[in-house]
């Protein structure tokens, strides 16, 4: 028994043998931190971290060639709805797919957004388990996807924007409650967020105004009172979590601005004071200009939204983009996020040349999707950037992208924690 707990000990505190190294050499590397275009650069991977960026004395035992190509870090998309995709059929299907279908889309979907250079993403509302179970089943390795942050349920008011039993017949309506992510007043509020820690969300997400998706009237009416507000943001605090607040009112916008949201989402509708209730807060504006462009065009098209919908698709689609250049000009702080699921997955990246359409620099907009997005995740020790410490998440592209930024849209390689998942 001696000899035994000696082996034990011995083998706790002997250090493992080094992990593989791996060089990846890149013909240029875009240092967004430094907010400069490097030239030749090395840069080492141990056990899916950055160990060293610049001159290595030794070469690695493995080393990746990208000595052709523009090196930058994996790219964030804080807003994604992984467990479906826009079309005509996507609101009967609640009533004729199960779960497993979602399941199974979702790591479709998953698969496809890493592949397009998105090595992480945040998934605001679903069902409430099936992108935490894919969460688990990538960090597990046993699923190929991006890193994601999710909410589960999304947090509404009766009748609101991610009420579940909205416009259904009165015998299937019911009355959902906190669980369903279903509040009314400060303590439901309260009881809503944690049950998402409960269930283990990353993060809480509300719905603060109306929306165009959803089958209600309104797209842009307040849905949270102040008192509820509070409670709800408070709680989530208290628990750790960050809260992204769904908005395209001015009203209902700044109700969740003042009571300390850490994003509003959409925005489209916002105001002078609005975006002075922003930059007073640092409240984070996280776009989806792609998600109104492609609502805009689909509302032309008979029969592809209910008729509810189809005005509202009109009238507050187009006015994103708009929306994004005034908050930008104002120094509102930004970060991508397209609404993926609503336009195709896979084409998340289009979302960078909207951004530079509407005003803002090609190195900016990919700041919004590295350094700012890692920011408001809180997770800027080890995402949004290639440097030692930081996990090996790297894409690379053919050209310039601060010339071009439509290259994103074609990314040539994937690593996501040193692994590589695409090379072309």
């Amino acid at each position: 028994m001696t000899r035994l707990l000696l082996l034990i000990t011995a083998l706790l505190v002997t250090p493992l043998a080094n992990a593989e190294e791996t060089d990846l050499l890149c013909g240029q590397l875009l240092d967004v931190n430094a907010k400069e275009l490097l030239g030749p650069t090395t840069v080492r991977i141990s056990d899916g971290i950055v160990t060293a960026v610049g001159d290595v004395a030794t070469p690695a035992a493995k080393v990746i060639d990208l000595s052709q190509k523009t090196c930058l870090p994996g790219l964030i998309d804080m807003h994604v709805h992984l467990t479906s995709q826009s079309s005509p059929r996507s609101y009967i299907e609640q009533f004729t797919l199960n779960k497993a279908d979602y399941s199974f889309r979702a790591a479709h979907y998953a698969k496809k957004t890493l592949n397009a250079g998105f090595t992480t993403v945040r998934n605001p509302g679903d069902d409430g388990t099936v992108t935490k179970s894919l969460r688990d089943a990538i960090n597990q390795g046993i699923a190929d996807g991006p890193r994601i942050f999710t909410a589960g349920k999304s947090l509404a008011t009766t009748g609101g924007h991610a009420d579940p039993s909205n416009a259904y017949r009165e015998d299937l309506m019911g009355d959902p409650h906190a669980k369903e992510g279903v509040v009314n007043g400060p303590t439901e509020a309260m009881k809503a967020v944690r049950q998402r820690y409960k269930e283990g969300a990353d993060f809480i997400k509300i719905t603060a105004t109306g929306g165009v998706l959803s089958t209600a009237k309104s797209g842009q009416n307040p849905q949270f009172s102040d008192d509820e507000l509070i409670a709800l943001v408070a709680t989530a605090k208290d628990y750790g979590f960050k809260v992204a607040a769904h908005a395209h009112g001015a009203e209902g916008m700044k109700r969740a601005i003042i009571a300390g949201v850490d994003s509003i989402e959409h925005g489209t509708l916002m105001d002078d004071e609005g975006r002075g209730l922003m930059k007073k807060y640092g409240t984070y504006l996280v776009p989806t200009i792609l998600a109104g462009e492609f609502v805009a065009k689909k509302a032309e098209i008979d029969g592809y939204f209910p008729e509810i919908v189809r005005p509202k698709a009109r009238a507050i689609g187009p006015q994103l983009k708009e929306n994004f250049r005034k908050a930008y000009e104002t120094g509102v702080k930004i970060a991508f996020g397209t609404d993926s699921g609503v336009s195709a997955h896979g084409d998340n990246a289009q979302e960078f040349k909207l951004m530079v359409d509407a005003g803002m620099s090609s190195m900016d907009a990919i700041l919004s999707a590295t350094v700012a997005a890692a920011d408001l995740l809180g997770e800027s020790d080890t995402l949004g950037g290639i440097a030692a410490g930081k996990h090996a998440d790297i894409i690379a592209v053919s050209g310039n992208p601060l010339e071009d930024v439509t290259l994103l849209e074609n990314v040539d390689f994937v690593m996501k924690g040193g692994v590589v998942y695409k090379d072309e």
